[in-house]
């Protein structure tokens, strides 16, 4: 799960972790103290800020810092009532007051990048802070508030009778967290902010699917079933014993509450289209989004602009590889025959998962010869929840800062017979390596960057780098024969679409099944899978943006470095150059990127 889903998730706005200096960030620190930079009196001040910053982030919000590997806070969730959101927010215009005290000019020149990135994250948030309609929208048709705990118990301890007490007590606070969330989705209801019936029918079968009738076989139990092996048997039999309690008298109802309050009194309420142009302000809620996740000022037409180029440039090269293999039919007939193969698909989701780490396995040693550097966090591939549903799209969780928990791809078993196996290598490229797991973790292990930054997320760097990656599978060789190369320009295709589709259906009157429509028609995708895609960008509108409009920046910098530098240009380098900063908005990328480019030019050819 991405920071943006975790969010959703956990019924958090960014805005409010923003305020504790999360910059849109995965999580917290782990407890111990941020690196305070030596020199002036600003850059004192400013680093100090950070960790301020950073430190009450994990007090703001217990549960993102639990899946940072900050595990102080385990025994509480946030409080999203109108006095905690207001509280946040305070914060949050407090933080933004005393950093534009701080002179900038006397700042080096990494301060000043951190400085701005501090600022622009804070003041952009705010900016949406003003959409209470907007923000109540906490239900989403993969992620979202509905299996916000069960994802939260998936990432928490349970290795000493503590960690064990802890969850106990998140149980017994969530009633109160869930009557916090009703009167939000109420008050975003009165402003005319519902979240649509497609939407709202996934998030209520997920619902569904937690309340086992054996509560310790729910979801929400998970952790009572991994107890660490020096907790005595009597206590470990006595603290599931209280774990069955709570989850029946308090868990368990609170769910069944929020169940009733979105049948009888949301869903009603509920519109088909979940555009946001049919929403109060949404179309500049809409046009901030596309901003925000793109780091761009294109706008929602130019975006979709894009989308239609992309797609031209991929069919063709989806036709070319259709060519090369002697089929004679039309793209359409190609890919169902394709789907059609039997031996195109695994037996089962065991069968799956191992398939997922096969391929991982041909990709780790191959690593370096395209970095100079790798991080040291180990990651593995797991099945996500069955309550996810096979519709699901695969995902990764980030490694704790703990030193105990490694990334996660979070596989779709369930999905066994939508998983065509020349589709594999691209998806694990993207979700472990070179993608988000290399990006992420060697974030994480920069320790001369303040914490927001190690922890930092821009949509559009992390899915545009993950996106960029699954191009690498090339130099890897990792796509060993005609389909699985056509594997990677279908999945890249899919990113096309969702420019066009995005923007669509948010901006431009489409309708949700003409939508469908044509992403299976241009990606031969299924439509189980492609119906739960569109549904995601009525969730996070925006947010599917992000891949190609990243991507394109990444491919665009490496052939200016590679052009610039001739013989000169050494693969290895630039990408720690990409790297070695963090996730940062491109126009800064592409700023370090050309300094590092004058920077070589300036060297003596060796």
């Amino acid at each position: 799960m991405k920071p943006h889903q975790l969010m959703s998730a956990l019924g958090l706005c960014v805005a409010g972790l923003m305020s504790a200096g999360a910059s849109m960030g995965a999580g917290p620190t782990s407890g111990r103290p941020h690196h305070l930079a030596q020199g002036d009196a600003a850059t004192q001040r400013l680093h100090r800020l950070f960790a301020e910053a950073w430190e009450q982030g994990a007090r703001r919000a217990p549960e993102w810092a639990t899946f940072r590997g900050d595990h102080r806070f385990n025994d509480r969730l946030s409080d999203r009532s109108p006095e905690g959101i207001a509280a946040a927010e305070a914060a949050q215009r407090d933080m933004l007051k005393r950093v534009k005290a701080i002179p900038r000019e006397r700042l080096a020149e990494r301060d000043q990048v951190s400085y701005d990135l501090f600022v622009h994250r804070i003041e952009e948030d705010l900016a949406l802070n003003r959409f209470e309609g907007y923000r109540s929208l906490s239900l989403g048709a993969l992620w979202g508030f509905q299996s916000g705990l069960s994802g939260l118990m998936r990432q928490s301890p349970s290795t000493t009778e503590k960690d064990l007490r802890n969850i106990l007590a998140r149980y017994a606070a969530f009633p109160t967290r869930v009557d916090q969330e009703i009167a939000r989705l109420r008050l975003g209801m009165g402003q005319g902010w519902v979240t649509s019936r497609p939407v709202l029918e996934r998030a209520l079968a997920q619902l569904d699917g937690q309340l086992l009738a054996e509560v310790m076989r729910s979801p929400m139990a998970e952790p009572f079933g991994r107890i660490g092996a020096d907790v005595p048997a009597a206590t470990a039999q006595a603290l599931r014993d209280e774990a069955a309690k709570a989850l029946q008298q308090q868990v368990y109802p609170a769910m069944q509450k929020l169940g009733r309050f979105l049948r009888e009194e949301y869903l009603p309420k509920a519109p088909e289209d979940g555009a946001f142009a049919r929403y109060p302000d949404g179309k500049a809620v809409y046009a901030a989004l596309v901003k925000q996740n793109t780091t761009t000022p294109l706008t929602p037409e130019q975006v979709h602009q894009l989308g239609l180029q992309q797609v031209e440039r991929l069919r063709r090269e989806m036709e070319a590889i259709k060519t090369e293999l002697g089929f004679g039919g039309t793209l359409a007939q190609f890919i169902d025959q394709l789907n059609q193969d039997p031996k195109q698909y695994y037996a089962d989701g065991e069968a799956l998962l191992a398939g997922y780490r096969e391929i991982a396995k041909r990709i780790d040693p191959e690593l370096p010869r395209l970095f100079a550097e790798l991080p040291r966090a180990p990651y593995g591939v797991r099945a996500m929840p069955d309550y996810m549903g096979p519709g699901a799209a695969e995902n990764y969780n980030g490694p704790g800062d703990d030193g105990r928990t490694p990334g996660w791809f979070n596989a779709n078993a369930l999905a066994f017979k939508n998983r065509p196996k020349y589709s594999l290598a691209t998806l694990v490229a993207h979700e472990t390596v070179p993608g988000h797991h290399l990006q992420t973790a060697r974030a994480r292990e920069l320790g001369d960057l303040p914490e927001f930054r190690r922890g930092g997320f821009y949509t559009v760097f992390s899915e545009g780098w993950a996106l960029y990656a699954e191009t690498l599978g090339t130099e890897l060789g990792l796509y060993r024969d005609p389909y699985s190369r056509f594997g990677h320009v279908q999945a890249q295709m899919l990113r096309a679409t969702r420019l066009v589709v995005d923007t669509g259906i948010h901006a431009l009157g489409w309708q949700r099944q003409q939508a469908i429509d044509y992403m299976v028609e241009l990606t031969g995708q299924r439509a189980v899978f492609i119906s739960a895609e569109v549904d995601r960008y009525y969730s996070m509108p925006g947010q599917a943006l992000a891949y190609m409009v990243g991507q394109l920046k990444f491919t665009e910098l490496r052939a200016r470095a590679a052009k610039a530098l001739g013989e000169r240009f050494d693969v290895r380098k630039f990408h720690m150059v990409l790297l070695d900063q963090g996730a940062i908005p491109l126009d800064v990328l592409e700023q370090r990127v050309n300094g590092w480019i004058a920077a070589q030019l300036k060297l003596p050819k060796t």
